[in-house]
């Protein structure tokens, strides 16, 4: 079955379209000339108060959970937390898109919008309760889950509202904006907490605005045509009566590309240092949480979800640097190397800084982490794409994206059950430290011979920026 018959099963580095003849692409350039398309304002403006809210989201629901002023983490929380906050990018992502050549785009931004807003208010209810648990949970869920149609849809609406030779400057575009203002929304999301006392209450409220920032996303999209977004009627009729054969055909889809990854020794030792890299890094972005709120600053809440908040700053600006760096060292250097190279660096500054339990120290782990985690996470993403065939490269991309965040979660969860609750353990950084060397070496030793004549191509510029947001 060729990844035509399947739209669905297309992930989102795979749906961008090939760079242009110069592989260089400005911002602002690309974003003024898609900008003349009306369609193309309103839907992007959706998009940007969407992800503005989906970082009030986040800020409101991470200070809760990690940084409550009235109680401590334990690791088997956190990592909890982490899988209700990954598990509806990972699982409902793939067939997503069956619904979404089904349904009216425009009627899903919509009504998909206003039901997030309804979850928010019921998850900041929870959380004026000081519910904890299970409900919360669920609610969370719910929000996310929704979230994943809505996010599938702007994707798939974009070829409706540009035209076809303005699409890569419009993919180019609208990841890095809306992660942009996903990280301002974080920003704002944190003031708002600190503004209400960083209490329960003032998470609720937090969570409040998100849900606004939902209905004023849903008002634009309804400013948009009905049928303005897709799918055509005729596309509907032909697929009517399908539903449960087309989802089976994703089911059987993802397990082809795996089976269709695993045969190929390059795909597969690239994705095998992806899934190292992020199971690791899994570990380590619970035990820093633990460290930060039941350790370093265990007597104020706030003031460890401040310096957290500088610690996550520094990760990022490392994942926005390797956006600049990865693609002019992929023209002199071949990608299996530069993975190499970024999992053995993550290892030694794991083992000089990782057990000095100081903050300083951990700033400059996490900036070298950023870096080589998405150095990592652009150059498999380019093997991908380069060696696998494009009969099966939707399919094999929607099961790397599963697999990208489930490592992440299962790292989490597995060390849970040993973690200390100060996220201290001397013992456990050595693990990781010496488990990112293991990775380097096997990667070594099974990609560097296997990448194919492509190998030391270079990386677009504008693709590695996508890959940061």
């Amino acid at each position: 079955m060729s990844a035509q018959e399947q739209p669905h099963l297309a992930s989102a580095a795979d749906r961008q379209p090939a760079p242009g003849p110069h592989g260089r692409s400005s911002f602002l350039r690309d974003l003024r000339v898609v900008w003349s398309e009306r369609g193309f304002r309103r839907l992007f403006s959706t998009r940007l108060i969407s992800q503005t809210g989906d970082g009030i989201f986040t800020a409101g629901l991470g200070t809760y959970v990690f940084f409550n002023a009235a109680t401590f983490p334990s690791p088997a929380k956190g990592a909890a937390a982490f899988a209700v906050l990954y598990a509806p990018y990972s699982l409902i992502g793939p067939f997503a898109g069956v619904f979404i050549d089904r349904w009216s785009r425009r009627q899903i931004l919509v009504y998909s919008a206003l039901i997030r807003a309804v979850f928010v208010a019921l998850t900041a209810a929870l959380m004026a309760s000081g519910n904890l648990g299970v409900p919360l949970y669920a609610a969370v869920l719910l929000t996310l889950g929704v979230n994943r149609f809505f996010l599938s849809s702007l994707s798939a609406a974009l070829p409706h509202v540009v035209h076809e030779d303005k699409l890569v400057m419009a993919n180019s575009v609208t990841p890095t904006a809306g992660g942009i203002m996903a990280i301002i929304g974080g920003v704002v999301g944190l003031g708002v907490n600190a503004a209400t006392g960083d209490t329960e209450h003032g998470a609720a409220i937090t969570l409040l605005v998100a849900g606004a920032a939902y209905v004023i996303a849903s008002t634009v999209a309804a400013t948009m045509g009905k049928d303005q977004l897709g799918p055509a009627r005729e596309q509907v009729q032909k697929v009517r009566g399908r539903l449960l054969a087309e989802m089976g055909i994703v089911a059987v889809g993802l397990a082809a590309g795996a089976r269709y990854i695993f045969r190929r020794r390059g795909p597969a030792a690239a994705l095998g240092a992806t899934g190292g890299n992020r199971f690791f890094y899994g570990i380590l972005f619970l035990m820093s949480i633990l460290l930060y709120r039941n350790y370093f600053y265990r007597s104020s809440a706030t003031t460890a979800e401040s310096h957290y908040t500088i610690l996550v700053t520094v990760v990022g600006i490392g994942y926005g640097c390797a956006a600049l760096v990865t693609p002019p060292v992929a023209r002199r250097m071949a990608k299996p190397a530069i993975i190499t190279l970024a999992l053995v660096a993550s290892a030694v500054v794991i083992g000089a800084f990782g057990e000095s339990f100081s903050q300083i120290p951990y700033l400059v782990m996490g900036f070298v982490l950023g870096l080589a985690g998405q150095s990592v996470a652009i150059c498999a993403t380019t093997i991908l794409q380069e060696q696998l065939a494009d009969d099966y490269r939707g399919r094999a991309f929607a099961f790397y994206d599963m697999f990208f965040n489930i490592t992440f979660v299962v790292g989490a969860l597995i060390t849970s059950q040993f973690m200390p609750l100060s996220g201290k353990s001397p013992a456990l950084i050595a693990v990781i430290a010496i488990g990112y060397a293991v990775v380097a070496a096997g990667y070594w030793g099974l990609g560097r011979h296997s990448a194919g004549p492509t190998s030391g191509g270079s990386i677009p510029t504008d693709f590695a920026q996508r890959s940061s947001s």
